[in-house]
């Protein structure tokens, strides 16, 4: 009787980016592990893609899209991530020593040029590593046949169309999915450079590839697509932004936090833990504070598999070890998410520092100033002009520096010309008017740069059908031959996520006596953005807490917690993963067009979980005696 073949061994995926800022030493570090299977990395956020696809569409209007230049030549108008070289040369040798394989989305809108540049690498340090490139994510074409053609396109924010959006696009970059990574590993690659695949698609294509998965095995993709989520912003499931960042300053682990590994199961459970040697921390709550940062709801999407995370669990299996499960993985749908980019305008901004007593009455002072000084006639030729405060002056301040708030007044127009600060009649310059009728304590900047004009991307995240990319893989080696992947056999149409309140609430007066305290004193959290949309998770330690939370905060609660000068009467969603005391909402459309192209300081509502952690509630006295956050 032949004997059942045995699973392969957890493959070690090594997450070495989370961004085009991230460390640069980061793959080398990983690469110098030889346990260490494989290494990904994302370099590609939404705002940088806008400007490399720009700069790809610039190109082409001036002929410069040419494969007959010499490289050097092609690589000064590269339209790729450049900060993924200064990460991948020195890790080279690393690399082909200790055969660890690397997937990254650093492509941009030069995917093909990249690669290029990578085997070009290679082959000068004298090593054989093999390098393929994967393409697909530029429909800027069929996207703009479409168009002519009468399709409505929505805004996945703030659902307006195409037309109502009002703007001419320039580029289109659709997210591929992680099959086209699987394929090109089993053809022998060991560097796989990607355009705008998800985030999370070089860990499933890894999964994919060293166990043997299929395209239908969709509970093993769907873990492996959230077990991708998890380390797919580096040190974010290691301790960075972490609630208890206090507890990691007091046993000096703050500093050098590791790269986070996820060990992928052949059933697609995942273990997390971190770098050897590091600090930092990987825990049930690093974890889920990655899992709540940047979803939409209970299904997480995308152009492979969706990852129903309703009951996912974790599991502390040791220090800086946790095991995750029970995700189900459902069809993907025939679409996949498509960020349209367009000239927007131009935008500056002016600033003001005002100190002392009475901010209020200084901070309207200034703005009416403002407005009277420059005009009507000239106010109506803006799209957007806004006045912020920030900060506020503390009663019997220690010093100057914290008594002091930053006015500033952000204005975008179509029309450059309209910060000309050379022109008697433009923004800066009837600004500059006020400085000495102001009210008392105001200054201004040295360095006026930002008052004069930028150019802006205005950015619409929308659906395209996947049957419109040409997802297909490159060999640089061998017979270099190109390999199509084929659209998922099983697709599925999806509406709305699920919504709601908890659905037995516990009657709050049950927990005893409160206290008004910070909601962040028991409640930990993350947040984040997606184009326009900003979403935040909370979640607490134990299952008391925890029936007080999704009791107590509701989608009206979170409207009042924002306030009306945060809440301007968006959509607000809410589901619940009870296996790991988390309540999660989604703000649509919160962000005022998303960090292309919007007024606010916290672009990628980075902060707003820190802010609605600051906000007092009523707080079970009893929560508070056994200590706080």
């Amino acid at each position: 009787m032949a004997s059942t073949p045995q699973p392969r061994r957890p493959v070690r995926i090594g997450g070495a980016s989370g961004g085009f800022t991230d460390r640069v030493a980061a793959i080398n570090r990983l690469a110098s592990d030889p346990e260490m299977d494989a290494i990904v990395g994302d370099w590609l956020s939404e705002n940088v893609m806008t400007g490399y696809g720009a700069g790809k569409a610039r190109k082409i209007q001036n002929g410069l899209d040419r494969d007959d230049l010499p490289l050097e030549e092609r690589k000064k108008t590269a339209q790729f991530a450049s900060t993924f070289l200064q990460c991948f040369e020195p890790a080279i040798q690393n690399l082909a020593k200790n055969d660890v394989k690397l997937a990254v989305n650093a492509g941009a809108s030069d995917t093909k040029l990249l690669a290029e540049v990578c085997d070009n690498m290679v082959k000068k340090a004298g090593l054989d590593l093999k390098v393929a490139w994967v393409e697909g994510d530029d429909v800027t074409v069929p996207f703009k046949k479409m168009v002519a053609h009468g399709h409505v396109f929505k805004n996945m924010s703030d659902g307006k169309t195409l037309q109502e959006w009002g703007f001419d696009p320039i580029c289109a970059q659709a997210y591929l999915g992680s099959m086209g990574i699987a394929e090109a590993l089993r053809q022998g690659a060991d560097i796989v450079i990607c355009g705008r695949v998800a985030d999370a698609a070089p860990t499933m294509g890894v999964a994919a590839w060293w166990h043997g998965w299929n395209a239908n095995q969709l509970d093993e993709l769907g873990s492996a697509l959230i077990a991708g989520h998890i380390i797919e912003c580096s040190a974010f499931a290691t301790g960075g932004y972490y609630s208890r960042f206090k507890d990691l300053m007091k046993a000096k682990k703050h500093l050098n936090l590791g790269f986070p590994i996820a060990a992928v199961h052949a059933n697609g459970e995942f273990d997390i833990l971190k770098e050897k040697n590091t600090n930092g921390v990987v825990n049930v709550e690093t974890v889920a504070s990655q899992l709540v940062y940047e979803i939409s709801g209970p299904l997480y999407f995308n152009s492979d598999v969706v990852a129903d995370i309703h009951h996912i669990k974790t599991e502390q299996l040791g220090e800086d070890l946790v095991h995750v499960s029970n995700i189900k993985g459902l069809p993907p749908p025939p679409t996949t998410r498509c960020g349209i980019t367009a000239q927007g305008g131009f935008q500056a901004e002016w600033h003001f520092y005002l100190v002392g007593l009475d901010i209020e009455e200084k901070c309207q002072w200034m703005e009416e100033q403002a407005r009277y000084a420059i005009g009507e006639e000239l106010m109506s030729k803006f799209s957007m002009i806004k006045f912020h405060v920030h900060g506020t002056s503390p009663e019997n301040p220690r010093n100057q520096e914290i008594a002091t708030v930053d006015f500033r007044i952000f204005a975008q127009a179509r029309d450059a010309a309209l910060f000309d600060p050379s022109l008697t009649d433009g923004f800066s310059r009837k600004l500059y008017e006020t400085v000495l009728q102001s009210c008392p304590g105001v200054s201004r900047p040295n360095d006026l740069r930002q008052s004069t004009a930028k150019s802006y991307f205005e950015y619409y995240p929308t659906l395209v059908p996947q049957s419109i990319c040409n997802h297909r893989v490159h060999l640089l080696f061998g017979d270099r031959s190109s390999t199509d992947i084929p659209l998922p056999s099983e697709m599925r149409e999806y509406g709305l996520q699920e919504s709601y309140n908890t659905k037995d609430p516990v009657p709050l007066e049950t927990f005893g006596e409160t206290v008004d305290a910070p909601l962040g004193y028991v409640a930990l959290g993350r947040s984040g953005d997606k184009a326009s949309d900003a979403n935040v998770g909370f979640f607490v330690p134990n299952q008391e807490q925890w029936d007080w939370l999704r009791s107590f905060l509701t989608m009206e609660k979170i409207k009042e917690l924002l306030g009306p000068e945060e809440y301007e009467g968006g959509r607000i969603d809410r589901f619940e993963m009870g296996n790991i005391r988390a309540v999660h909402f989604l703000l649509k459309n919160h962000l005022d067009r998303g960090y292309n192209s919007g007024s606010k300081l916290d672009t990628l509502a980075k902060n707003l979980c820190e802010y609605l952690r600051a906000k007092y509630v009523p707080i079970p006295r009893k929560f508070l005696e056994n200590g706080r956050i």
